[in-house]
């Protein structure tokens, strides 16, 4: 028992470190699609993790202020059912070639045989 409690601490600290690098990836998967809002994006990152990757509204603002910041992410105003305006996020054409690029390296070398093999898949 004492291993099983072991390996499930250890799992469970790999993941939260693992998710919390994760952000930038899901915030620019979700704007493949459209443009988003705020709950748009974290709702998309929880049905498209399966409820692995879970965001809270602070971490994602903080975010995607970041982006908007460094030109890879805008936004436009749009009227809301109720209250204020809502801000709609977009990629850029620089946030879209900065992604394409990331997915390049990162992301496509996992579908390469030799990785698959040592994944087991």
């Amino acid at each position: 028992m004492k291993r099983e409690k072991k390996l499930k601490e250890l799992l469970n600290s790999w993941e939260e470190t693992y998710k919390k690098g994760q952000l930038t990836l899901w915030i620019f998967l979700a704007l493949q699609e459209d443009k988003m809002y705020v709950d748009e994006i974290r709702d998309f990152v929880i049905t498209k993790s399966n409820g692995t990757i879970t965001c809270e509204e602070q971490s994602l603002y903080r975010a995607l202020r970041k982006y908007e910041q460094i030109d890879v992410l805008d936004y436009e105003l749009r009227k809301g059912n109720k209250g204020p305006d809502r801000k709609y996020y977009f990629m850029t054409d620089l946030g879209q070639e900065l992604f394409l690029e990331f997915v390049k390296r990162n992301i496509k070398l996992f579908y390469s045989e030799e990785i698959k093999k040592l994944l087991n898949l």
